[in-house]
């Protein structure tokens, strides 16, 4: 049984980490509020874009001309993965539900026999996928001096991936985040941005939406060859701000869980403390009265 004083002290530090997860948690409930909110304002407009352009598709009229970043090379053999996580930790599960997600399409790719590639954006994922996946990481980029994530940010990774397309490394492109719904729950995500992904089965808003009839100034391939590549800007600026509200949301989670957690074992090593200098005093007073009666 350890000493009054080591539990003493073990107390003592316990209060202390707790007192350091509470001002976590609130700092992350604080970051939580502004970050949901661009998260929500930012769908709207990445959604539109991608139905803009799902509409244009149906325009096309040769599909051996279009754009490439719209139908794709041609071929399916080299994936690139985008894997986009955190630059700190202590926030739950956030980064290894990314991670764990990645993993899984990374070995479906692998047994398929397709050439992978991975670019990881955010120290955490790196981290975590260097030892099994490191021959496969091209690219690695990190916002640790960042305070906020702007779409210039997003660009120079969207801009990263134009260039390897143009150049031929890859045939398809996937980016994997986690998509915020509540403080509680973000879900982890993959999503085709290389080619557009066409989706078989619509929910009625969207097939409406996609089903408008737009007239265009200049024509559909102009305007095209000028949107698909800010697309895969918006797509990844809108990845980035809904890991931006997973992630405080996940470390507001992880730190008052902890803070709870903390004050039990303080509870625990109290009632410890007590009952161990209590049998202390006791046997010390035996001691004297059995010291006494032999006199």
């Amino acid at each position: 049984m350890p000493s009054l004083d080591d539990l003493k002290k073990r107390i003592k530090s316990v209060k202390s980490t707790q007192k350091i997860t509470k001002a976590m948690k609130m700092v992350a409930a604080a970051k939580l509020k502004k970050a949901q909110e661009d998260a929500e304002k930012g769908r709207p407009y990445s959604d539109k874009m991608h139905n803009i352009i799902l509409n244009l598709t149906k325009t096309v009229r040769d599909p051996i001309s279009a754009p490439k970043l719209l139908v794709g090379t041609g071929e399916n053999k080299t994936y690139l993965c985008v894997v986009m996580t955190a630059d700190r930790g202590l926030c739950g599960g956030f980064n290894s539900n990314i991670c764990k997600l990645a993993k899984k399409f990374f070995k479906k790719f692998l047994s398929e026999k397709k050439n992978l590639k991975i670019i990881t954006v955010g120290t955490k994922g790196h981290d975590q996928l260097k030892n099994e996946y490191g021959k496969y990481i091209i690219e690695k980029k990190n916002f640790k001096n960042i305070k906020k994530i702007s779409f210039k940010d997003a660009n120079e990774v969207g801009t990263l991936i134009l260039s390897k397309f143009k150049s031929g490394e890859f045939d398809k492109c996937y980016i994997f985040f986690n998509n915020f719904k509540n403080v509680i729950t973000q879900i982890p995500q993959i999503q085709q941005i290389i080619p557009i992904e066409q989706k078989e089965e619509l929910s009625t808003e969207k097939e409406n939406s996609i089903n408008n009839q737009y007239e265009y100034e200049p024509d559909e391939d102009e305007i095209l060859d000028d949107l698909l590549p800010k697309n895969i800007s918006t797509q990844i600026f809108k990845a980035l701000l809904e890991n931006a509200a997973s992630e405080q949301g996940s470390r507001m989670t992880a730190m008052d869980n902890a803070t709870r957690n903390a004050g039990d074992l303080v509870e625990k090593l109290t009632i410890t403390y007590n009952r161990s200098r209590q049998a202390s005093i006791t046997k010390e007073l035996i001691e004297i009265i059995s010291g006494a009666e032999s006199l």
